[in-house]
C-alpha cells in the first residue's frame, strides 16, 4: 500500500500532469522563472486569480448540468478545504458538501453545520448539511485550498497549491485516474482517524464513480474559467495617460449631453499606482472569501427557519444581506482595478444586447430597501416600455447598484433621490437626481480609485473610476453639481439597435 499521508493534492496532480496535459492549466512559464521573492509574489497572485475564476466556472458548469428537480435528490458530492465552495442555494440543496479541516478536533466548531452527531434519521437528509472531515494538525493538505467534485456526468479536482518546483500554482484535472488518486489521498486521512461516516461516503463515491467526461464539458469549464479570469497586465509597465474628467457646466445646452463621445478608459501606470492596484486586488480577494463562507452558512441556517424565532430569522437575514452587499461591493472594486490597470484592448468587456428592465426588476427592491434604511426617499420614473440596450448585464448590475448606494449614502436627514429613465436619440438616458435638505455626508479621496465616508465607514468607487466603468460598458456618465445640496448624474447607454465591437 502506498503511503498516501506523504502526499498532498498538488503532489498527486503534479505527478500525473504529463499524463493529462490537455485538462490542466499550463504554468510552465511561471515555474521556469528563478524563485525570487518577486517571482513568487507574482506566481501567488496569478494562482489566486485562477482559483477564483475556477470557482465561478464550476458553479456555472454545475448549474448547466444538474437537474433542478422539486424533490431535491442528491446530485453529487463536493469536498473542499478550508471553506465551502458553493454558494448557490439550488446547488447546496442537491450536493453533499464536506470540509476538510484541522478544526474538526475542536468541540462545537462550525456547530450549525456539523451533522456528525445528529440523530440517525436526520443524517440521511443531505439537504443543508456540511460534513466536517478531520485533518490532523500540520497535515500538508491543510496548507492547500482545493475542491473535489463528483457528479454523474463528470468529476473534477482543482487545487491552489504548488507546482513540482515549489512555486505557487493553480491546477485542475478531469482525468478519472487522477481523481481516484486524489480521493485515495483524502480517504487515507479519514481512515486513519476512524471517521465514523467513511463507509457512507464510500457508497456515495461508488455511486458517483468518476468517468471520462464529454469533451464539451471540459471546454465549457475552461471557457468559463477564462471569462472569469482577472487580468494581470496591471503588473506590466504601460505608457498611458490619465482619463480626463468630464465636466458639464450649467450653461452648457442639454443637446450636448445627447451626443456624447465614447472613449476607452486609460490610466497612468505609475509604480505607486500599480502597487495600489495589486493591493486592492489582493484585499478584495481576502475580504470576499470569509464573507462568502459566512453567507453560505447563514443561508444554510435560514433553510432551517422553523427552528428559530422570528427575531433570530430577522438577524440572519440581516447578516445575509450585509454579506451580499459587501461581497458585491468588493467585486465592483476588483473589476474597477482591472479596468483602471489595463487598456481596453487587453481587457475586453463583452457587450451584448440585453434588457434593462430585467436588471431594474432585480435591483429596484434592493435599492428601495437601501434608501429606506438611510431615511432617503427614492423615486423611480420609468417609461411604459424600455428598449433593449447594448451592455454587459452583470457588470451593469454591479455598477448601477454601486452608484445608487453611493448616492443614498451621501444623503442624510430625509434626502430625496430620483431615477428618471428616458430615451435620447440613439441612447438610453438615466438621470440620478439627488437633493438633501441639509449638508450631505462628505466623502474623502482614498487613493486613485476609492472614496471613504468617515460618517458611515463606507468605501465606494470615486467618480473617475465610475465613469471609466460606464465607458467600458459602451456608455458615458456626466456629473452636474447644481448646488451644495443638489447633484445630477446622467448616464447614457447605447440602444440595442446599434452594432457592438467588444
Amino acid at each position: 500500500m502506498q503511503n498516501w499521508l506523504l502526499k498532498n493534492i498538488s503532489d498527486v496532480l503534479n505527478s500525473n500532469q504529463e499524463m493529462v496535459p490537455d485538462v490542466s492549466i499550463d504554468n510552465s512559464a511561471t515555474t521556469v522563472l528563478p524563485q525570487t521573492e518577486e517571482n513568487r509574489r507574482l506566481a501567488t497572485l496569478k494562482a489566486q486569480q485562477e482559483w477564483f475564476g475556477a470557482i465561478a466556472a464550476l458553479e456555472k458548469l454545475l448549474l448547466s448540468t444538474v437537474e433542478i428537480t422539486p424533490d431535491k435528490s442528491l446530485q453529487g458530492l463536493v469536498f473542499s478545504a478550508p471553506v465551502p465552495i458553493l454558494s448557490n442555494l439550488d446547488l447546496l440543496a442537491r450536493f453533499q458538501a464536506g470540509i476538510f479541516t484541522t478544526d474538526a478536533f475542536k468541540p462545537h466548531v462550525l456547530m450549525p453545520c456539523d451533522r456528525t452527531h445528529a440523530p440517525e434519521n436526520e443524517q440521511d437528509n443531505h439537504d443543508s448539511s456540511i460534513l466536517q472531515l478531520p485533518l490532523v494538525p500540520y497535515d500538508p493538505i491543510a496548507k492547500e485550498q482545493f475542491c473535489l467534485v463528483f457528479t454523474q456526468k463528470f468529476a473534477l479536482v482543482m487545487v491552489l497549491g504548488q507546482d513540482a518546483l515549489g512555486m505557487p500554482n493553480f491546477n485542475f484535472s478531469f482525468d478519472p485516474e487522477t481523481i481516484k488518486l486524489v480521493w485515495l489521498t483524502l480517504r487515507s486521512r479519514l481512515y486513519l482517524l476512524k471517521y465514523e461516516r467513511l463507509a457512507q461516503i464510500d457508497q456515495l463515491i461508488e455511486h458517483f464513480s468518476p468517468q471520462l467526461p464529454d469533451y464539451r464539458l471540459i471546454s465549457q469549464f475552461t471557457r468559463n474559467l477564462l471569462q472569469n479570469l482577472p487580468n494581470l497586465t496591471a503588473l506590466a509597465i504601460g505608457n498611458t495617460c490619465k482619463i480626463e474628467t468630464i465636466a458639464v457646466s450649467q450653461s452648457e445646452p442639454e443637446k450636448a449631453e445627447t451626443t456624447p463621445d465614447y472613449v476607452s478608459p486609460i490610466v497612468n501606470a505609475s509604480p505607486s499606482g500599480k502597487l495600489e492596484m495589486e493591493l486592492l486586488q489582493a484585499l478584495t480577494h481576502e475580504i470576499r472569501t470569509p464573507l462568502t463562507t459566512i453567507r453560505t452558512m447563514t443561508r444554510l441556517l435560514l433553510k432551517k427557519s422553523q427552528d428559530f424565532s422570528t427575531k433570530a430569522i430577522s438577524r440572519l437575514q440581516t447578516i445575509d444581506r450585509e454579506c451580499t452587499e459587501q461581497i458585491e461591493r468588493m467585486e465592483l472594486i476588483f473589476r474597477a482595478t482591472e479596468l483602471e490597470s489595463t487598456s481596453a484592448a487587453s481587457y475586453p468587456v463583452h457587450l451584448t444586447s440585453c434588457c434593462l428592465a430585467t436588471v431594474l426588476r432585480a435591483n429596484i427592491p434592493r435599492w428601495e430597501q437601501q434608501a429606506q434604511r438611510r431615511n432617503v426617499n427614492l423615486e423611480i420614473v420609468l417609461p411604459q416600455k424600455l428598449p433593449p440596450i447594448i451592455s454587459d448585464p452583470a457588470m451593469l448590475d454591479r455598477v448601477l447598484t454601486g452608484l445608487i448606494e453611493t448616492c443614498t449614502r451621501s444623503l442624510s436627514h430625509g434626502g430625496n433621490l430620483r431615477l428618471i429613465i428616458s430615451t435620447a436619440g440613439d441612447r438610453l438616458k438615466l438621470q440620478v437626481l439627488s437633493h438633501c435638505n441639509h449638508t450631505s455626508n462628505p466623502f474623502k479621496a482614498l487613493g486613485q480609485l476609492l472614496m471613504f465616508q468617515p460618517e458611515t465607514g463606507c468605501l465606494s468607487l470615486n467618480l473617475d473610476a465610475t465613469k471609466n466603468m460606464f465607458q467600458a460598458l459602451g456608455g458615458k456618465l456626466t456629473v452636474r453639481q447644481k448646488s451644495r445640496q443638489s447633484e445630477e448624474l446622467t448616464i447614457f447607454l447605447p440602444l440595442g439597435t446599434q452594432s457592438v465591437n467588444s
